[in-house]
This record gives C-alpha cells, structure tokens and sequence, in this order.
C-alpha cells in the first residue's frame, strides 16, 4: 500500500519549536516550580508519559513539563490503527510522524502504542474479516510497513493490546480473533519481529494487576508464544490502578509478570479513588471533592507502587514505567468514565501534587529499608 505524507507537518513542529521554547519561561514561573527534582533523573529506567499531538501546539506548557520531566513518551492516540489506517489504499504517518520528531528534538524515548487493538479498528478493517486471509494480508502488510518505516526509531511496541476477556479468562471476541483465532496473536508478533527485529515486542493489558484469572490466562498465552518461538520480549501491565486496589494483590501480579523474564512496563499509569466497571460511561462518583488526606493516601500509592516495581522487577527487566497523562486537567478519565477524579501527579494548573513526591521518593528511596 502507498503511504501519505503530512502537508502541515514541519510547519506543525516549528510553532511547537517555538512555543516550546517561549511556554519555559511561564512553566519556571508556575507552581511547578517546585518540583524542582526532575523524575527522570532520579531513576535508573525511563519515566514517560502519554501526549497528545494537538498540546504541541495548543498546550506547549503540558509539552514544556513533559520534557522537564520525562525522558519517553507514548502517543495517547496518534499511532493507533484508526488515526494510521483511517481508510482503504494508504496509511497516514503523519501524526505518527510528528511524535517522532517531538522524541528526538527533545531526546526522548518514543513508544509505540499499539499495532492490534480490537477498539482502534476502523470499519473498513473488520470488514476485511469476512476473508480471513485478506485480514491476514492486510495485518502483515500494515505492521511490516509501520513498524518497518520506524526501525530502529521506535524502541518498543505494544504488539497486541488487550486481547483477553475484560474481566476472568479467556480471549476476547474481538474480529481479529473471529476471524482468525488466537493465532491472530503470534502472526502479529512475528510480522513485528520480522519488520524490527530490535524493538522490544509487548503484549498489553488492563486488570491484570489485579484479576488473577485475567493474568493467568495472559500469562498461559505468553508461556504458549515462547514455546512456540514466538518472538514476543514484554509485558505491559497498563496500571490503571484505583486506591482500593490492595498493594499485596499488585505485588502478587509483579511476581508472576517477573518470572516469565520478559520486559515488564507499567505503561500506562493512574490511580483514581473512584471506581467504574470498565465500560464507557461506567463511572461511579463515591467521591465528588480531593482532600489533604486523600492526596496524602494516594502519594502513598504512587510510592508503594515504584517501590514494588523495583523490588520486584529485576532490573535488566526494567523497561520503565509511562503515565497515562500527569495533569488532572486533561486526564482522560471523566470523558471515558463519565466521572470527576484526580488520577495524576500534577494538579489541574500543572503543580506538583503530593502524588509526584510519593512517586519520586519511591524513585530515590533505598531498597535497603
């Protein structure tokens, strides 16, 4: 298939050259300025975030903070298939494009997320299932050109993306899986390997630091690839987390991602007081106001999780742990959830909550104590 190129894109990355640069002066004036540590240099692994490409231009003092203190980044939905592979005949890299060049200007690691992903999708594609190996053909031909276009720029993919059940065992019936069963799976991981054999290959999924039945049929599938030779080298535990999640049950999950000697990221980090069911709108509002004493519980949290993962994970396991977002005010959890939270280590006006000094004490804390 053809690819197509982005009119606007080196204009786009100008003004946020720019904008960048003018937005420093305004962030060292902000509240933030009392987050003085910058994460990422207090870690021995990468710290990112997910960023959306529109706050290059209209939010260069979320950009600004990114890169103070992060040193990876994950596009929140630029490099998705339905943004990638909106219709049939070409694939747009423009955005993704754009995310390549926010990394390396501003020396950070670029993510891939995701490759496979039954809610990013597009029509047209699930339309091919009524062929399954016309599915197939698309699917080799998609990764082999995407993933081969970034070779060597693009450090890791999260291959496949929640391809287990929501909740317990078993696979989700996703099309990729009615149309070619579970082996939809490995052909997607070979084609990856086969178009970047460098890049650290992930599967990722939600719950599964927390439902065991979920983690072990993960885990099962996992063990059933490399035995099978299946080049897969991670396992991304996306870490949507919620306070009453207990820490001994997170701990647990770290173990058994651990012992499977894969890569292991925390790919998508938040903690939320409120709970949902998972679903769109699925929201439920326990908690409608932030206290002081919650935001000193969740600080706990953030701390309890980098010192698990730490303890946990051996180091030359270590991939990294992402945000998924790090302000309050533009988290994506009202607009999916339907609910207000407060899941992030910066406040709505970008200042640092007691959930960043949790996070960086368990960063810099020794694993002696």
């Amino acid at each position: 298939m053809k690819t197509n190129g982005w009119r606007t894109l080196s204009f786009s990355i100008s003004i946020f050259a720019v904008a960048l640069s003018l937005s420093h002066e305004s962030h060292a004036q902000s509240g933030s300025e009392e987050a003085t540590t910058k994460l990422k240099d207090v870690s021995s692994f990468p710290i990112g975030s997910s960023m959306s490409t529109r706050h290059y231009l209209w939010r260069p003092d979320l950009a600004a903070l990114h890169v103070e203190q992060f040193n990876s980044v994950t596009a929140g939905n630029a490099m998705k298939m339905h943004f990638v592979a909106r219709e049939p005949g070409g694939y747009d890299f423009g955005p993704a494009d754009q995310m390549l060049a926010f990394a390396e200007e501003n020396d950070q690691r670029l993510f891939g997320h995701t490759l496979i992903w039954h809610s990013a999708t597009p029509d047209w594609v699930e339309d091919l299932s009524e062929d399954p190996e016309a599915l197939d053909a698309f699917m080799k031909d998609y990764i082999h050109t995407y993933v081969g276009r970034y070779k060597g720029k693009v450090a890791g993919w999260d291959v496949v993306n929640e391809a287990m059940n929501t909740s317990g065992p078993g696979y989700r019936q996703s099309v990729w899986y009615r149309a070619l069963g579970k082996d939809y799976i490995a052909k997607a991981f070979t084609y990856a390997h086969e178009a970047d054999p460098e890049a650290v290959l992930f599967y990722n999924d939600f719950n599964i630091e927390r439902d065991m039945e979920k983690l072990d049929t993960a885990l099962e599938m996992i063990s059933d690839l490399t035995n099978q030779g299946v080049p897969i080298s991670g396992l991304g535990f996306q870490m949507h987390l919620r306070m009453d999640i207990p820490d001994e049950t997170i701990a647990e999950a770290l173990r058994k991602g651990a012992a499977t000697g894969l890569q292991i990221h925390l790919s998508e980090v938040d903690i939320i007081f409120n709970r949902h069911d998972d679903t769109r709108g699925g929201g439920e509002q326990i908690y409608s106001e932030l206290t002081d004493e919650m935001r000193e519980q969740q600080a706990e949290k953030y701390r309890n999780l980098v010192l698990m993962y730490r303890r946990i994970i051996p180091e030359e396991q270590q991939f990294g742990i992402t945000f998924w977002g790090f302000s309050d005010g533009s988290t994506w959890i009202p607009g999916f959830f339907g609910m207000k939270d407060w899941p992030c280590i910066f406040d709505e006006e970008l200042n640092p909550k007691p959930a960043f000094y949790g996070f960086k004490e368990g960063l810099e804390a020794s694993l002696s104590e």
